[in-house]
């Protein structure tokens, strides 16, 4: 009975190192006082009534942005972790934390990084952003959409029940078997990744499928192809391949599951099973995740290069084909991952070359957006300095992506804390400052009023200072023979003087983070809508067509007229007007529960599975079809503004 109702649970996963309680102990104590204070400010309908049930894609987009702020801090604190360790755990000392938990901090840190704050941030600004940018009222499919946030939004709880509830996976964060296999992972660790990471894929993959008939099917008149804004048409490259790349991480992640639950043999080196099936397969769709990570963040740096040179981009027409040659590319490189495999040299020499091709396409943008500035009127505002961070930061990482892609020069570098200080440079140095970038850059699209800026260029210096110091040292560690995962080394080797330093740099990045979170606390005490104005350099882009800040529910009382391409520039400097006719009846959809619902009962869904609760899996997954079924029956129901109604607010808006 109590197997029945418990399934592995037990006692002993409530069992924690020092560390980790602390961690859990932290982690509840915020939850509680954040729950003190909608209570005591009597939130809680407000929440739920207008947050959790929203169909609105603004809305949507800032709870996603707040769940991968969320992740984002849990997945620093993993970074802090390790590299206090590795500054500790040097010769006789084996550092604050055992080598196990550090096996676990390691794999939690890439898992949250990739999959929880990354997609969060490119789909928090797809809802934000693209339907502002093509003249729509919406996404098309609002209740998917809603549906693909609280899947991820499952996902992630997934992730912190498992620091209270059990432990972590310790194969790192793709879990590559045999490691990752019930002979060397017996325990739950492995089973909550494969949970988490199925289930936020699966809430990706359909927000992707959204966001691509939202592109391709509700563009305002006008609006062919030639004249989508760039940063459309860099979300537009990342959702066609989250389409073709993550269905191949469902697959994967369910033939793993079979072989943990089953004793199936695809991944084993027994029966017949191959491990490096798994990589190959796990790679296929890791190195396009790269670019669907990066993709939108160029989008963000050709919209703020513009904006901040008063100029057109340069090149427009060679920015799309460089971004359609990156869709295609990023599937032929995938083996570069793992040159040392011993494919042999003409897959080594093939995948070789193929990686080298990509930085063409990827060089073009920066000559782009280069001379954009070139002969412009630059304004360094807080979004253009974050630009000039990242070309500085991804070049470099870019060279060294072009050094690795050398088979010969892999073999040597492979697992080192080169390709560590290789990726995170492409990774934060791209798409993590383009994120800060566009933070910065749309907030007053979001919320009605600008960032502090004195405290904003704090956080820049912090974090692009923080960084060099954090990463630079990691090449050099890596030329030394310092490979991933170190939680203790020798003290002969030398390497312990360049920890202190990569230690130093987390400190002042998070003196950066600091920053931010008092430019926001800032910001909001004194804040203040702010028009723009004639020569304000923030407003053109930033303001996107003729909506308020933060715009109405219904974005657009009259759905635009596009004629050219930069319609924006249009719009500011030769006086066209891209709202002609007369107002008209707006269809909302109406809010609904069954989204927020749905999530809830797959995180019980995905719990149960770890601890093989199997009376929680079948009715949890009963829930999840009872609730579609109910809600799929049912005519689709709107609240329709009148016209009338919609002419008076946006006369009293103006």
């Amino acid at each position: 009975m109590k197997d029945f109702i418990f399934g592995t649970l037990s006692l002993e996963a409530f069992d924690h190192e020092i560390s980790q309680t602390i961690a859990v102990v932290s982690m509840v104590i915020g939850m509680f006082f954040v729950l003190g204070l909608i209570t005591y400010f009597k939130r809680w309908r407000w929440i739920y009534k207008d947050w959790f049930c929203s169909l609105d894609p603004k809305r949507i987009g800032v709870m996603y942005l707040i769940i991968a702020l969320v992740m984002f801090l849990k997945g620093f604190g993993d970074a802090v972790m390790m590299r206090t360790q590795q500054v500790m755990g040097v010769g006789d000392s084996m550092g604050f934390i055992s080598a196990h938990h550090f096996q676990e901090v390691f794999s939690a840190h890439g898992t949250v990084m990739i999959f929880f704050v990354g997609m969060g941030v490119i789909f928090g600004l797809m809802n934000l952003i693209v339907p502002l940018q093509i003249g729509a009222r919406d996404v098309a499919f609002p209740f998917l959409n809603a549906i693909s946030f609280w899947l991820f939004a499952a996902g992630g709880m997934l992730m912190l029940i498992s620091l209270a509830i059990g432990g972590f996976s310790i194969s790192g964060w793709l879990s590559y078997p045999p490691l990752s296999g019930l002979e060397y992972s017996p325990s739950e660790g492995t089973d909550y990744w494969i949970w988490m990471v199925q289930v936020a894929g699966v809430g990706s993959t359909l927000a992707a499928i959204n966001f691509l008939v939202t592109i391709l099917k509700m563009r305002c008149p006008g609006m062919h192809f030639m004249r989508l804004p760039i940063f459309v048409w860099s979300c537009l490259g990342s959702v066609i391949l989250v389409i073709f790349a993550f269905p191949i991480l469902t697959a994967t992640l369910a033939l793993l599951t079979l072989d943990r639950y089953l004793g199936m043999h695809f991944f084993t080196p027994d029966f017949g099973g191959n491990p490096m099936l798994y990589v190959n397969l796990i790679w296929a769709w890791g190195h396009p995740e790269v670019y669907i990570l990066i993709l939108p963040a160029f989008g963000v740096f050709s919209e703020i290069v513009a904006t901040f040179s008063r100029k057109r981009l340069f090149g427009y027409t060679s920015m799309v084909w460089a971004i359609l040659a990156i869709v295609v590319l990023s599937f032929v490189v995938w083996l570069h991952h793992f040159f040392t495999m011993g494919a042999g040299p003409h897959v080594n020499a093939f995948f070789g070359i193929m990686t080298m091709l990509i930085a063409i396409p990827t060089g073009v943008k920066v000559f782009n957006w280069l001379f954009t500035k070139f002969r412009g009127e630059v304004h360094l505002d807080v979004p253009m300095l974050w630009f000039f961070a990242f070309v500085l930061n991804f070049s470099v990482a870019g060279m060294t992506g072009i050094l690795l892609s050398s088979p010969p020069v892999d073999f040597e570098l492979h697992n080192s804390l080169f390709l560590v200080a290789h990726f995170h440079g492409m990774v934060i140095g791209s798409f993590l400052f383009g994120f800060f970038a566009a933070f910065n850059y749309w907030w007053p699209k979001v919320t009605g009023y600008q960032l502090n800026q004195r405290w904003g260029v704090y956080a820049f210096w912090c974090w692009f200072m923080g960084f060099l110091l954090a990463f630079m040292p990691l090449y050099v560690l890596g030329f030394m023979g310092a490979t991933r995962r170190l939680n203790n080394y020798p003290a002969e080797t030398g390497w312990h003087p360049y920890f202190m330093l990569v230690a130093v740099g987390v400190a002042i990045i998070f003196c950066g983070i600091n920053f931010q979170v008092i430019q926001l606390i800032r910001s909001y005490m004194q804040r203040r809508t702010r028009r723009a104005i004639a020569g304000d350099p923030w407003d053109g882009r930033t303001l996107e067509w003729s909506t308020t800040s933060p715009p109405p529910e219904y974005n657009f009382a009259k759905i635009p007229q596009v004629h050219e391409r930069d319609i924006f520039w249009a719009m500011k400097y030769k006086g066209v007007s891209v709202s002609d006719g007369d107002y008209e009846d707006i269809y909302l959809p109406i809010s609904t529960g069954v989204p927020f619902l749905i999530g809830m009962l797959v995180i019980l869904f995905g719990f149960g599975f770890t601890w093989k609760i199997w009376w929680m899996v079948i009715s949890s997954f009963v829930g999840v079809v009872a609730l579609l079924i109910t809600h799929l029956s049912k005519d689709d129901a709107h609240e329709i503004l009148k016209a009338d109604e919609v002419r008076k607010m946006e006369e009293a808006s103006s």
